[in-house]
């Protein structure tokens, strides 16, 4: 049989949960509790829409205008979000994955990112993906294996699924005090400001509330953690299920977005939740940028669970 237009596919169980795995972008395609959709899935012979699931590096979000400065070198990335003209979540997201390690409840993928124009470095990636009875983990690692030092970032593309509904259903906790403000033609980061006074509050989940018709695509900080230093958000809907996820201080940032887009099925279907190691255009501004010294690696995870 030929291979999926979205990669090779590799099915996980544990307990309750079951996951699928696609190898185009070292992607999470499904995600079930009993049945029960914790992400918006998509067709294994569909291209992955909206980045959904894909794991996103050497960074995540955007680099405005594709271009940036690094080591006194001005570098031109392609621009791959043509409508806003900058250069979207990395350069690993298309690339297929080959398999390292497999198991019924567990994969390891692994790929390249060779160097290139704009992005002249070499980077291992290895994604591994485990179900246990307490949901998805999921670890990415960096390796630097090429000649110089580096720029890197990375952070998750799911989009959560509280239960039947919509977004505008579902109440959200989100522990954050910072949201990163944006122009709203460009996304361009602007500045820091506090989600307790920023446009009245509209960004102040630190409180479980209901989303309602809130727009929102801003990365968000200052994050409130457990004794252990793990961050949650959960998302519930009306009829009490919901989905959490988690992650430690590897990722300081998290992208919020409520998938407005009318013109598709898929309008406001799921909420993306993408921890996130540096926040938009950390590229540029440099902050929690991670560089990534000859041989040097770094690893960063999240986990999906239901509630």
């Amino acid at each position: 049989m030929s291979t999926p237009i979205s990669g090779t596919h590799y099915g996980l169980t544990a307990g309750d949960y079951h996951a699928t795995i696609a190898t185009v972008g070292a992607t999470l395609r499904t995600l079930e509790h009993k049945g029960r959709p914790l992400v918006v899935p998509f067709d294994a012979d569909e291209v992955r829409p909206a980045f959904r699931g894909a794991t996103l590096a050497p960074w995540p979000n955007r680099v405005v205008d594709g271009r940036y400065t690094f080591a006194g070198t001005e570098q031109q990335l392609p621009l791959t979000e043509p409508a806003r003209g900058h250069a979207l979540h990395g350069l690993a997201a298309w690339l297929d994955f080959s398999v390292v390690d497999h198991s019924g409840s567990s994969v390891t993928l692994a790929a390249t990112i060779e160097a290139q124009a704009g992005y002249p470095h070499r980077i291992d990636v290895a994604v591994v993906f485990e179900l246990d009875e307490n949901g998805l983990h999921t670890t990415v690692t960096a390796t630097n294996t090429g000649r110089d030092a580096a720029p890197w970032g990375t952070g998750p593309h799911p989009y959560l699924v509280a239960g039947s509904g919509r977004v505008d259903d579902w109440t959200l906790t989100l522990p954050a005090d910072i949201v990163l403000t944006v122009t709203d033609d460009r996304l361009i980061p602007v500045a820091n400001a506090d989600v307790g006074t920023e446009a009245g509050g509209v960004f102040d989940f630190r409180t479980a509330r209901a989303i309602g018709d809130t727009f929102i695509d801003h990365a968000f900080t200052g994050l409130a953690r457990d004794a252990s230093g793990i961050a949650t958000v959960t998302l519930r809907s009306q009829d009490g299920t919901g989905t959490e996820m988690t992650w430690d201080a590897a990722c300081p940032w998290v992208q919020v977005h409520t998938a407005d887009n009318p013109a598709s099925d898929a309008h406001r279907a799921g909420l993306a939740v993408e921890p996130m190691t540096c926040p938009p255009d950390a590229f540029n501004s440099g902050v929690d940028l991670i560089v990534l010294e000859q041989g040097e690696s770094t690893t960063a995870g999240w986990d999906i669970r239901a509630v």
